[in-house]
């Protein structure tokens, strides 16, 4: 069996699925971005994605012996496309609660509080940049936003920092492994996802299976995971007065920091990979049997 994992890259898919048809394999495909309806056209390099990448997704959807999607909202889109349900699995990531057992040491202990968090990398699907220009409009002179992970755009943010003054506040962190992620939840005050488009973070689940307040894009899947009021908080993308006023309410408000990092907790417990791992796994013995049944695809 051939899996393939379904992003920005557009010859993972043809090198695939040519892997498959060359050892008479059954093909796996999991679209965690869909070029055609999670991909938004900002510039050139992404209205190219879009133009050749969503043919070439929806021909991969066609041909795969099985379709695993990862929001509720790619499962009822992918349906309305066509293809059948026998063939289609909705699947999110997982994440495994082990490592979110505490307590840990604080890894930035020389940085106050409160703090806002940003994991991922500086691209500018991320949205960081409209992270930047709401640190500047935040009330809380004594917040610190903290942005842990690197790419091709921290050059231009660490300008938008310096130009708009607020490099006292505003960390960069840099890359870090994935394994004090944990530590990292722990003695943070809340996760902000401000991307301008995302089928489904993963970083959103770490941040609830610890139990973190979080604010969210408005945007793909992640409204079927973060539920407004519930376990976090939504804002429109590129939006920063929208993002400043809800990082405020949050750190202004302990009560509602509180439900919502109970709301999220609780939600986190579905996505432990104990149980999804089992659901891949049934996957796999489907298409290897040739009985592609679907499996917990309305969950």
């Amino acid at each position: 069996m051939v899996h393939v994992h379904l992003g920005e890259d557009l010859a993972v898919l043809p090198v695939g699925a040519a892997a498959a048809r060359l050892h008479r394999l059954p093909l796996v495909l999991t679209v965690h971005t869909s070029l055609r309806h999670t991909l938004a056209v900002g510039d050139l390099r992404s209205a190219i994605l879009k133009t050749l990448g969503g043919p070439i997704e929806r021909w991969g959807e066609r041909s795969a012996e099985a379709v695993v999607v990862i929001t509720p909202r790619l499962y009822r889109l992918l349906l309305s496309d066509g293809v059948e349900e026998d063939r289609l699995h909705l699947i999110p990531p997982g994440v495994n609660p082990s490592l979110f057992v505490g307590p840990f040491e604080d890894p930035f202990s020389g940085v106050g509080k409160p703090r806002v968090l940003f994991v991922g990398r500086l691209t500018p699907q991320k949205g960081v940049g409209t992270l930047v220009a709401a640190v500047g409009l935040l009330k809380d002179p004594s917040a610190r936003v903290l942005l842990v992970g690197d790419g091709p755009e921290r050059p231009a943010l660490e300008r938008q920092a310096e130009r708009i003054g607020v490099g006292d506040r505003l960390h960069f962190v840099g890359f870090l492994a994935h394994e004090r992620l944990p530590a990292m939840f722990s003695h943070a005050d809340l996760l902000v996802l401000p991307s301008l488009y995302e089928e489904l973070g993963t970083v959103l689940l770490e941040a609830m299976q610890a139990g973190l307040p979080i604010v969210a894009s408005k945007t793909g899947g992640v409204p079927d995971v973060i539920e407004d009021g519930v376990n976090g908080l939504l804002v429109p993308p590129a939006d920063p007065g929208a993002l400043a006023r809800a990082i405020d309410r949050l750190l202004a408000d302990s009560g509602l920091a509180r439900r919502l990092s109970e709301g999220a907790q609780g939600r986190g417990k579905d996505y432990g990979w104990e149980v999804l791992a089992g659901r891949v796994l049934a996957v796999y013995h489907g298409v290897t049997a040739g009985c592609f049944a679907p499996v917990d695809s309305k969950d």
